[in-house]
């Protein structure tokens, strides 16, 4: 279990620099046993490391040439890890853009799945989360916690196991997206009246409203964000 700890932070290190920029796409890292002197950690952990890197893109290796940066198209922007770097690192608009562009291909046709599909334990837990959203409007409960595990039951609840797969890096997203498009809004958090819109077309039954609720909710982040971006592409984004 510590081997995995310090193997996990290893990887959050060396990923944090490359996604920086630290080290350029194409330049090396030094060999392992630099690697694990820099880190004060064994020579078995940065082997670890290196393969989650190489699993998520980040690095490649060849022989007499070692251990290298990856260009940035070959990085698996899906990965949680990887999408995190980038946004609290690189953060631009159009990534935020392209994300929620995604989410208009995912989350509304997830909802209407979830109408459709009638699964009543998978509804109930919408509802649960959407009790928390109310909750935390009262300021009882975290607000970005309730608005993104609400969005994730409806996923889980559409039972398309490809929608539920995209659960972590919806996770990781909505945590960029929320507090953005929120903040543009000047509020502390979503509207629980446009997501119960969402959750009544699901527990009626209403596929096309469910959609169509979902889709609403996206077009109108959207509309912020190029709003957002049109007005001051240079101020800071607050997302911390």
């Amino acid at each position: 279990m510590a081997s995995q700890y310090l193997t996990g932070e290893v990887v959050e290190r060396i990923g944090g620099q490359i996604v920086r920029g630290d080290v350029a796409p194409g330049g090396s890292l030094p060999i392992e046993a630099e690697l694990a002197k820099q880190h004060d950690t064994s020579r078995t952990v940065i082997r670890e490391a290196v393969k989650m890197l190489t699993a998520k893109g980040l690095v490649g290796s060849r022989p007499r040439r070692g251990t290298y940066v990856e260009p940035e198209h070959k990085w698996n922007i899906l990965d949680p890890d990887v999408l995190r770097w980038t946004l609290q690192r690189r953060f631009t608009f159009e990534l935020m853009r392209d994300f929620l562009v995604v989410r208009e291909g995912i989350e509304p046709k997830a909802a209407a799945a979830a109408a459709i599909r009638q699964d009543r334990a998978a509804i109930a837990e919408i509802a649960a989360r959407l009790h928390d959203m109310r909750e935390a409007d009262e300021g009882r409960m975290d607000s970005l916690e309730s608005d993104i595990a609400f969005h994730i039951a409806i996923l889980h609840a559409s039972g398309n196991r490809f929608f539920v797969q995209f659960s972590h890096v919806i996770d990781t997203a909505l945590r960029f997206s929320i507090r953005l498009t929120n903040s543009v809004k000047g509020v502390r958090m979503a509207s629980v009246a446009d997501h119960e819109r969402i959750y009544l077309a699901i527990e009626r039954g209403d596929a096309e409203g469910a959609a169509q609720a979902a889709q609403d909710l996206l077009t109108e982040a959207l509309r912020l964000l190029d709003a957002r971006a049109l007005s001051d592409r240079e101020a800071p984004v607050p997302v911390d």
